[in-house]
């Protein structure tokens, strides 16, 4: 795949999330997310589109959301734990997003770029690893690195500074409205990218427009 027709000059480093970004993890994650509510007694139906919908946070913040949602009391510390704990188990059935990955790749040769994920830094790793992209990011940022979650920009904003490189220099690159919200908080332009191909440029001015591949 080739790069989107767009001028990237402008970007000095490049930032990407990982979960739906560079690797195809959502149905494992979904199917994870089933199993640890069913198991702590959520009586909700948290469909694939509510699933979306809360794409990027922290899984704690999750479940905290979904208490308020629905009036429940879940645990956030044990759901989470068990959501883990299935996604580990599902790890060995995920695949890259090739042309996101492609993507990294390229831009990888002339400027650095960063991970920053909602995801814990265990399973960022091992899907690093797992596709074999490991060693294209110098900065990998997980939630463990930063007080808030996105829709907050501070994973984006501790990316940046590691890079050494201005917010307004950075390209963010993301699947969900969470993330693309964080990177415009942290006065970044990003690229919302879709399972199908579709790629969208978003300043973070609010500007947007689609790009071709």
């Amino acid at each position: 795949m080739s790069m989107p027709s767009m001028d990237l000059d402008r970007y000095c480093a490049a930032i990407f999330d990982c979960d739906g970004t560079l690797a195809d993890t959502m149905p494992a994650h979904h199917a994870a997310w089933l199993t640890a509510l069913r198991h702590n007694g959520a009586d909700f139906d948290f469909s694939w589109q509510l699933f979306v919908s809360r794409a990027g946070m922290p899984l704690e913040d999750t479940v905290r959301a979904l208490n308020v949602q629905f009036g429940t009391q879940l645990d956030p510390t044990r759901v989470a734990e068990e959501q883990r704990e299935q996604y580990a188990a599902l790890t060995q059935t995920i695949e890259a997003i090739d042309f996101v990955v492609a993507m990294a790749r390229q831009i990888a040769r002339t400027r650095p770029v960063a991970v920053a994920s909602g995801g814990n830094r265990e399973n960022v790793e091992r899907t690093l690893q797992l596709l074999g992209i490991r060693e294209l990011f110098s900065v990998v940022i997980t939630a463990s690195d930063s007080a808030r979650g996105k829709p907050a920009p501070d994973c984006f904003l501790l990316a940046a500074q590691r890079l050494g490189v201005p917010c307004s220099a950075c390209l963010v690159v993301e699947d969900s409205m969470l993330g693309i919200q964080a990177a415009k908080n942290a006065g970044m332009d990003s690229l919302l990218i879709d399972r199908d191909g579709s790629i969208q440029w978003i300043a973070y001015q609010e500007e947007a427009r689609t790009v071709s591949r």
